[in-house]
């Protein structure tokens, strides 16, 4: 197969799984895989599945020597081209999809040259990321300020998340990184993105990020939240694998939000309402907490843009006079996600009118 046919059919694949991958006219999403695949890589990706298997299963499947499959496997497992696991011994690995997966498996890679080819991609890629339902992010409030008399389901909820899982990672968040290597981007913490898994000790040997105990992802929670960055996590209801702690000027996502000036195209489930009669006019809320411009000066005092606001909450715990309160939407207006990842595949891939059957 030709170097560029390759990438081609790579790019192809990529754009029929629900996340999507789509061509553009200036070939830069081409260029972005030549960045990180090699002919050898990209062509084996596409031979693989969406589901685990091992080396033996794919070598017998695809009729690939074995010999061969699995020192390449375990490369592109570290090189975070593909999704591997070691559990009990036996390592199986899978294909995944751009986002969330190849590029945020990248990190360690980002260089100034993949930084500014992933900032011309993002203008076409995000479009058809937040075009389509469901939505890819669901909101997760700061947890104290969700009202007891107010029924948080566990999804809605970072502790139920969290004590969910059995294994816990954190590493450097990407785009905090490429930002940076573009000379913009903000002074937050860096080490703040949080990787979850219900098997235990499946990061021990993981190439992506850093172990930590369930006690030290609370702690990240918490630095998260005292920094004023939002938890971001896959618009499921269950098996969650990631918690993102997003600001406003590196996410993709809290961008968009910032410049369609709407909240509609993430799962938010609470909204921020201030008390106008007792608010003091500080504006802490709106120049140092909120992330997507959702707060505004209103005469003497400050009012929530509710059509803006995420519900997250960071706007909550640092108002002096403590008139500030979360209020979950009206049952109508709420969006029960999906149950599970394969729940939301299915419905995005049926939305987008793609068939990836064959990759199952």
């Amino acid at each position: 197969m030709m170097t560029e046919d390759v990438y081609r059919r790579l790019q192809n694949v990529l754009d029929t799984l629900p996340n999507g991958f789509p061509a553009t006219d200036s070939g830069i999403e081409i260029k972005i895989l030549k960045k990180i695949f090699t002919p050898e890589e990209a062509d084996l990706f596409c031979d693989l599945k969406l589901h685990f298997e091992t080396a033996g299963q794919i070598a017998k499947r695809t009729g690939r020597p074995k010999a061969e499959l699995k020192p390449l496997l375990t490369s592109m497992w570290h090189r975070g081209e593909i999704l591997g696991a070691e559990v009990m011994g036996i390592r199986v690995y899978k294909m995944i999809p751009w986002i969330v997966g190849i590029y945020e498996f990248q990190v360690g890679r980002m260089d100034r040259e993949f930084a500014a080819m992933c900032e011309e991609y993002e203008a076409y890629f995000k479009t058809q990321l937040i075009s389509h339902k469901p939505k890819l992010m669901q909101v997760v409030p700061v947890e104290k300020h969700i009202d007891t008399r107010q029924q948080a389901l566990s999804f809605q909820q970072v502790s139920a998340i969290i004590d969910s899982a059995k294994s816990f990672a954190i590493n450097e968040c990407i785009c905090t990184k490429g930002k940076k290597l573009l000379g913009e981007g903000c002074d937050k913490p860096k080490e703040i993105c949080m990787a979850l898994s219900k098997v235990p000790g499946v990061f021990k040997k993981h190439p992506w990020g850093r172990p930590i105990t369930r006690n030290e992802a609370y702690e990240t929670l918490r630095l998260a939240e005292e920094h004023g960055l939002v938890h971001l996590t896959s618009n499921v209801q269950t098996d969650h694998m990631f918690i993102c702690n997003c600001c406003g000027c590196c996410c993709p996502v809290l961008d968009t939000l910032k410049g369609l000036g709407t909240a509609e195209h993430v799962n938010a489930s609470f909204y921020a309402e201030i008390d106008a009669d007792v608010c003091s006019g500080c504006g802490v809320c709106a120049d140092e907490r909120c992330q997507v411009d959702a707060i505004e000066a209103d005469e003497e005092s400050f009012r929530v843009l509710q059509h803006r606001c995420i519900g997250c909450g960071l706007c909550v715990s640092t108002c002096p006079e403590e008139v500030i309160r979360l209020v979950q939407k009206p049952a109508e207006e709420l969006e029960a996600p999906p149950v599970t990842q394969g729940d939301w595949m299915e419905a995005r891939g049926k939305v987008r009118g793609i068939d990836f059957s064959a990759l199952k």
